[in-house]
């Protein structure tokens, strides 16, 4: 149970009166340890000084001389372990800009209030607060080597987790996407995001998906055979899509597995589509001749969205997890959901909502009539030794829950 009055707060904000306001609201908490501040160049000076540093400051976003997130800045220079939370007359997109531009540095957003602010709110918020123990820098991420991975397809330490994906209006399991983890013999498991720009860059990207393409066929094999029809995702790198043989080869990959192209789906990530599209389109559209499903990934966070869909023939589209979870309770994320899911609809593509994470998140996509939900809501990635007993209470949930 965290002490209250451990807690140092500061408030900065211009208006004498909001001092009094929020100081009184946190007395009434239990806050005590509370100071206040008319500018950012003062604070800046308490939270050098290490017997001042608040662990939780309450900010105002438009103050003179110094504005809010000129302070968020200076807060990144100094390298500020601490909590923010937005208090600010500001509106809600300026709000959320400003709470994205702080998370953005790596500083701990607990979220924004309008002012006047209520006190249930600001208890609400406080109380996501994390003690400092809590709240130290994480170590850095270690970086690996273009020899290190070359060993690591070599020897076989690349293997394949699967993350499932559901109709939302009948909880269907129809498929999974699979992510490839790196089972490193010293540093464990390793995601993704520490290895695969490191494939990019030193030419060893073709060799990692020809890895992760057969062991996703060879499992999809496996499930064909035990009764279990899938339809298994596998990403594609953009750099994937450089040689002209490159639809012939899957295609191969997949006849020799003995797996239907139209049980396959070849997902693209739509923020590297693409400079020129000449090789990708020719491969892409015989990839999809030769039927296999293509899907284009992260929808929204890229910069040619409109012409991708326009010139390239996607089946699926799946909208990115920044325009998903939360959405039910955010206007302009449910604006831009709702204009992903319509676009979709009218070019009769399906569409899957990335970042399904909780149970509002769940609702909120079945109720706009998403296709289908994937997420920490319905399943983390797993090995595929865990899917069907997965399945099989996932489907007792669900039928408990209708």
């Amino acid at each position: 149970m965290t002490n209250n009055s451990a807690i140092k707060i500061l408030i900065l904000d211009d208006e004498p009166f909001m001092h009094k306001l929020l100081a009184r609201m946190l007395a009434t908490l239990g806050y005590t340890s509370v100071a206040t501040c008319d500018n950012g160049h003062i604070a800046l000076e308490m939270i050098d000084s290490p017997d001042n540093s608040p662990n939780l400051i309450l900010l105002d976003i438009n103050m003179p001389e110094m504005d809010g997130l000129e302070f968020v800045r200076h807060l990144v220079e100094r390298h500020y372990l601490g909590s923010l939370i937005l208090v600010s007359g500001e509106d809600e997109r300026m709000q959320q800009a400003a709470e994205k531009l702080a998370m953005a540095h790596k500083i701990t957003v607990l979220g924004h209030l309008h002012k006047p602010a209520s006190a249930q709110g600001l208890a609400e918020l406080i109380g996501k607060w994390a003690a400092p123990s809590q709240n130290q820098p994480r170590a850095e991420r270690k970086v690996y080597g273009a020899d290190e991975l070359r060993a690591a397809i070599a020897n076989g330490e690349l293997v394949n987790y699967y993350q499932p994906k559901v109709r939302t209006a009948t909880g269907h399991v129809m498929g999974v996407e699979t992510l490839v983890r790196w089972h490193h013999p010293q540093d464990g498991m390793v995601f993704p995001d520490q290895f695969i720009g490191v494939a990019e860059v030193h030419g060893l990207i073709d060799d990692l998906t020809w890895v992760v393409l057969t062991n996703a066929l060879i499992q999809a094999r496996l499930w064909q055979d035990a009764g279990l029809t899938l339809m298994v995702a596998v990403n594609l790198s953009v750099d994937n899509l450089n040689s002209l043989d490159f639809s012939d080869l899957v295609a191969g990959l997949a006849a020799l597995a003995g797996v239907p192209p139209q049980m396959m789906e070849l997902e693209v990530t739509e923020t590297r589509l693409m400079e020129d599209l000449r090789t990708p389109l020719e491969i892409l559209a015989r990839l999809r001749l030769k039927r296999f499903r293509l899907s284009i990934d992260d929808f929204g966070t890229g910069n040619s969205s409109l012409a991708q869909l326009r010139d390239l023939p996607f089946d699926e589209l799946k909208i990115d997890q920044s325009f998903v979870h939360g959405a039910c309770g955010n206007d302009k994320l449910l604006a831009m959901f709702d204009s992903s899911l319509g676009l979709a609809r009218q070019l009769e593509m399906e569409v899957v909502a990335e970042g399904v994470e909780d149970q509002a998140d769940w609702d909120f996509v079945r109720q706009r009539g998403c296709d289908i939900a994937q997420g920490y809501f319905v399943a983390r990635p797993m090995p595929a030794a865990d899917l069907p007993a997965w399945i099989q209470s996932w489907q007792r949930v669900f039928a408990a829950s209708i």
